[in-house]
């Protein structure tokens, strides 16, 4: 498995031991309610999987021409001079690195027969792959889905594209990492990072029937699509003041919801800690809630840094959580936020009845969920 599978399969079966599930997967002997395969869905957000350097650069290494240039030649199989470098690969080293892989293996370790998909949206991906989860439920596919993402940017490729985006810096190897990432600081530096989070997502009924514990509702889910790219610096970048495919995800969400922006008691956005993605969110997020863009935010960048396609699985789950404990989590920050209410603060009790998620991403794609108390 590539490391992007691996953290999805490991999310996937801590959700279902969390929720009180038997699956195909569990342990002999596990006690719980055993789900039926084909009311059980599957979504989960994905990126693209980079290539083990030591698995691609075996075959490179045979591709090369006397001046150290790559031949195309060297690395086919077909025509006059070919070396048939490519064959130095895994037989199944497509297959190891397939998007839909972190669906492909959760789906048949738990067994799920309903619905399954994969959405590839960057930050976004999650997002949407949870609301999907919810309107396959609504349409009377199945009774619950494994939902969220996952995705690791560590290793080398994937570092050097997120470098060459902007959406990473280098820092010194004595930086303190707790003062790296600084969500709504001009001083702050992106931070990639790798994670996954994974949900339950549930229809009422179902969940109540069988004694559920449930930590929030999903009360409304938006998309909405920004063409031009968050790249910074990138030409043609947009609006450098506003994400509007993020605007419209808000509004969408909120209308789903059937709430107004001021009942919207706490935010839990992206929050990438690069200056220029964060000032179009938080555009964004004063756009679609006027003055309620000012409510407390939970920040789980700067203990993560940013994970892509996994980052949101995360972030409903600190949503959730804060609902159901009613409680905002501690935030790490070490300078001072513009306009936002992300600054370093301890965990505190808070009256929540409504936390908005939301996340722009890479491509342009957004999303937003709103989740309510129950």
């Amino acid at each position: 498995m590539a490391r992007d599978i691996e953290l999805a399969v490991a999310a996937a079966k801590y959700a279902a031991e969390d929720a009180g599930l038997v699956t195909r997967g569990s342990e002999e002997g596990a006690e719980g309610f055993r789900i039926t395969g084909s009311r059980t869905g599957c979504n989960i957000g994905a990126g693209q999987i980079s290539a083990e350097p030591d698995e691609l650069g075996r075959a490179l290494a045979e591709s090369l021409a006397e001046d150290g240039s790559f031949d195309t030649r060297k690395w086919g199989t077909i025509g006059d001079g070919a070396g048939g470098a490519m064959n130095n690969l895994p037989p199944l080293w497509l297959l190891k690195y397939l998007p839909n892989m972190l669906a492909c293996h959760v789906t048949i370790i738990h067994g799920c027969e309903g619905p399954s998909n994969t959405i590839m949206g960057a930050e976004a991906g999650a997002l949407q792959s949870i609301g999907e989860g919810v309107r396959v439920i609504e349409r009377g596919a199945a009774d619950l889905c494994f939902a969220g993402g996952a995705e690791s940017r560590i290793d080398p490729m994937g570092l050097a594209r997120m470098r060459l985006a902007g959406r990473a810096s280098e820092v010194p190897a004595d930086a303190d990492p707790a003062g790296v990432v600084r969500p709504y600081d001009s001083a702050s530096r992106g931070v990639i990072g790798e994670s996954a989070g994974m949900l339950i997502v549930e229809e009422a009924s179902h969940a109540a029937e069988r004694g559920a514990r449930v930590y929030a509702e999903i009360a409304g889910f938006g998309c909405g699509m920004d063409s031009r790219p968050m790249t910074p610096g990138a030409p043609g970048a947009g609006d450098p003041n506003e994400d509007r495919g993020l605007t419209r995800a808000i509004r969408r969400a909120l209308a789903d919801a059937g709430i107004e922006p001021g009942q919207i008691d706490a935010i839990v956005p992206m929050a990438a800690g690069v200056p220029e993605l964060d000032r179009r969110e938080f555009g964004s997020l004063r756009a679609a809630l006027g003055e309620a863009a000012g409510r407390p935010m939970i920040t789980v960048t700067p203990y993560t840094g940013n994970s892509l396609a996994g980052h949101g699985g995360l972030t409903v789950a600190a949503g959730a959580k804060a609902l159901a404990e009613g409680r905002l989590p501690a935030r790490l920050h070490a300078g001072s936020p513009e306009g936002a209410d992300a600054g370093a603060s301890d965990s505190r009790e808070a009256a929540l009845r409504h936390v908005l998620v939301c996340s722009g991403s890479f491509g342009g794609q957004a999303a937003a969920l709103v989740l309510r108390r129950v």
